[in-house]
């Protein structure tokens, strides 16, 4: 990783897990109208591979996307769209929900929105969409647990003041809950 080029001891230890979803279902039936829609948003890469999949599983062309605008949360969520054949209309300049909502102001209202994502996320694009006058679906694409082998490895990082790690990463809010769960 970078962190070890840099001189650095890295320990990975997983916070999270993607799992699918609980039922396809929604997703199946938005993606079988996405025609229908006016926007995609998709805040992951596991997100774009949740949709890419199921979209291959349904027999649905990536073509059916193109008639709608697509924002994506950030580079890595744009590179993996563009991968899948996709073309994104908009990244904000920061990558967090509250600049997806200020990069599509102007640009949703009246319109359908389609936000395919993890079953627990914070509903701040939804929520202010809808202010903006936005139509928006929401649909579970994946759901991310906490994965319990992890837990052996955290607590023995953490057992030695001598051992400890100097620096904690968080990729997101999600690995950040699961690691406080997981200290106890």
């Amino acid at each position: 990783s970078g962190l070890s080029r840099l001189g650095a001891d890295v320990l990975e230890i997983p916070f999270i897990e993607i799992r699918p979803p609980s039922s396809y279902m929604p997703l199946d039936m938005a993606l079988q109208s996405v025609q229908q829609y006016d926007w995609l948003i998709l805040t992951s890469v596991n997100g774009v591979t949740a949709v890419a999949e199921r979209m291959k599983h349904l027999g649905i062309s990536q073509s059916s996307l193109a008639s709608l605008k697509i924002a994506a949360i950030g580079p890595s969520t744009r590179k993996e769209i563009e991968l899948f054949g996709a073309h994104v209309d908009v990244v904000p300049d920061r990558y967090v929900a509250e600049s997806v909502v200020e990069s599509l102001r102007g640009r949703v209202e009246g319109k359908r929105v389609l936000l395919a994502r993890a079953k627990v996320a914070r509903d701040v694009i939804p929520t202010e969409l809808k202010k903006m006058g936005a139509q928006v679906d929401v649909v579970e694409a994946y759901q991310t647990v906490t994965p319990v082998s992890s837990r052996k490895a955290l607590l023995a990082a953490m057992a030695s003041p001598n051992s400890r790690p100097h620096v904690l990463t968080f990729t997101s809010s999600s690995t950040v809950r699961n690691f406080v769960g997981l200290l106890g």
